[in-house]
């Protein structure tokens, strides 16, 4: 899956145009589910209003080839159950919802915090523990309960890069719960503990190289898939060589498909950012 930028107009406002136009070219690069106006899709510059016409865009694009999963999550729980509620008429196809960033909830916080959002619609719910951006980190045990009690959470994106608590959640989840990757660089690790998959950003320009990887190792031809990772990893490392997404969405502007610049307060790369980046995508022949 990939966790789509957010194009923006040389005014700074949205782009739906060419929100359509990546949606359909990721899906026809590899991709088999959508995350819109998550991490990397600038989602705390992204006012609720941009957000219901960027569903409404890629959803009407997509036109039901694949999911597209919403990221309807904030730091007030109030806020989330009324906004999860708008987003569930649009016609996705499920919701991610993230840890509370900056007011920094203990566990059983959390716990009533994502209970609430999922009790509200009926679209599945996909937690997101992120704890570098948000200070808290959902421990295994807390997202067990969840996946335990509450009927329509079925997965959760981790981006802990915690494998001992990762394997934990694996451990103990119900059948069907998925375990995903919130982290390019993890992925490979995490599916040999049993995780299914990926939220990725370097989708973005090495979709069908990050799905063959995939799909390499849940088939059982383990040698494919770590010559492919270890192929990415540059890429992996260099897309995080500053704030996401400001070098993926760089990255796609040096590919061929640029989508505009980020929001402040993210401001564009270096030049030496860039530069590196152009050494990378060359040397990994993208």
């Amino acid at each position: 899956m990939t966790a789509m930028v957010t194009p923006f107009g040389d005014d700074g406002g949205l782009d739906l145009t060419r929100a359509r136009e990546l949606a359909l070219r990721l899906l026809d690069g590899g991709s088999e589910a959508i995350i819109v106006c998550g991490t990397t899709g600038e989602s705390p510059t992204v006012p609720y209003d941009q957000k219901m016409k960027l569903f409404d865009a890629v959803v009407e694009a997509v036109g039901g080839r694949a999911p597209v999963i919403a990221n309807a999550g904030d730091n007030s729980t109030s806020d989330s159950v009324d906004f999860a509620k708008r987003v569930a008429k649009t016609g996705v196809d499920a919701i991610m919802t993230v840890v509370p960033y900056y007011n920094k909830p203990p566990q059983e916080g959390l716990y009533r915090h994502f209970r609430a959002i999922a009790e509200s619609i009926e679209l599945p719910v996909v937690l997101y523990n992120i704890p570098g951006r948000c200070i808290v980190n959902m421990e295994a045990d807390t997202t067990l309960r969840l996946a335990r009690d509450v009927e329509n959470i079925v997965a959760v994106k981790e981006a802990s890069s915690n494998l001992a608590q990762i394997a934990a959640i694996i451990d103990g989840s119900p059948e069907g719960f998925e375990v995903l990757s919130g982290s390019d660089e993890d992925t490979l690790p995490m599916m040999g503990l049993g995780a299914t998959g990926v939220i990725s950003v370097a989708s973005h320009v090495a979709g069908r190289r990050l799905a063959e990887m995939v799909h390499a190792q849940a088939e059982g031809d383990h040698t494919r898939a770590l010559k492919l990772h270890l192929e990415m990893l540059p890429l992996f490392k260099a897309l995080f060589m500053t704030s996401n997404p400001i070098m993926v969405k760089e990255a796609l502007a040096q590919t061929g498909f640029p989508v505009g610049t980020v929001r402040l307060p993210l401001v564009p790369p270096t030049e030496t950012q860039s530069a590196e980046l152009a050494r990378v995508l060359a040397h990994i022949g993208l």
